[in-house]
């Protein structure tokens, strides 16, 4: 299977405890995912073609072929690789779901980080 390498907030707790779902719901226990905490990594992320701001704010996967997929577009590919989550993934993908999905993502991680004084 090809490698996934995943950007996510390694201080923001629900970020870690989706991680770990994740990680369950692997179907082998592989190598096939590289998990990247962006927490004080903007020279890393720059290097990847990443936005340090938008790394904090988005879901961020790179593929195989180094390209960088965003927001709900990296939770599809994540979700599609593991028979559980394929059911949501395609969900997520929905034409008329998934602007309403990427806005409430949005507004959450927005609203997460105000409270956390991190915006």
């Amino acid at each position: 299977m090809a490698r996934l390498k995943v950007y996510y907030d390694g201080a923001c707790p629900r970020c870690v405890a989706d991680r770990r779902r994740y990680e369950k719901f692997q179907t082998r226990s592989d190598d096939s995912v590289e998990w990247v905490d962006i927490s004080d990594q903007e020279e890393q992320l720059r290097a990847a073609g990443i936005d340090p701001y938008l790394a904090l704010t988005e879901l961020h996967v790179q593929d195989s072929q180094g390209r960088i997929h965003r927001e709900l577009d990296a939770y599809i590919l994540l979700m599609s690789r593991t028979p559980a989550l394929r059911p949501l993934a395609w969900l997520l993908g929905l034409p008329g779901l998934k602007p309403i999905l990427a806005w409430c993502y949005r507004r959450s991680v927005l609203r997460r980080l105000r409270r956390e004084g991190r915006l």
